[in-house]
């Protein structure tokens, strides 16, 4: 098994989440699914709320998926140790990794295809955090 990671998603990222769990499972990882479980309008805080304290509390990755990713980045950076990264490229997504140490995937489903979704997730999964002058950041972030 690969690890577990916990993800979420309002109903504007519904059909995504869904591509994504597939993928991931693919992958081999264990896949904790916070909702929403249709397409039915919710409020995305409350599921980011949920995943974030489930990524918080195990020390696992999370994946929020909304219309745009950035009501999902807002609400799930509100939380202490919690580094949520908006990613709609590869690019960013391992930088985000690599530099920041990010704990949770936020990604649009109006705003990036589903192709290039499941390669971001994959690439930020597999990018180890550098450390090193990096690390030196994260605690100012913590009050280190």
């Amino acid at each position: 098994m690969a690890g577990k990671i916990i993800i979420g998603s309002d109903h504007g990222g519904y059909k995504l989440k869904k591509e994504v769990i597939k993928h991931l499972e693919r992958l081999g990882y264990e896949v904790l699914d916070k909702g929403c479980y249709s397409e039915e309008s919710c409020d995305y805080p409350i599921i980011a709320k949920d995943v974030v304290k489930e990524v918080i509390s195990s020390g696992n990755k999370g994946i929020l998926v909304c219309g745009t990713g950035i009501g999902m980045s807002i609400a799930a950076n509100r939380y202490e140790g919690i580094r949520a990264s908006h990613c709609t490229d590869t690019f960013t997504a391992r930088m985000t990794r690599a530099h920041n140490d990010s704990n949770v995937l936020c990604l649009g489903e109006r705003t990036t295809g589903v192709g290039l979704a499941l390669d971001i997730v994959e690439i930020w999964l597999k990018t180890e955090f550098e450390g090193g002058r990096h690390q030196k950041r994260i605690d100012m972030l913590t009050g280190n």
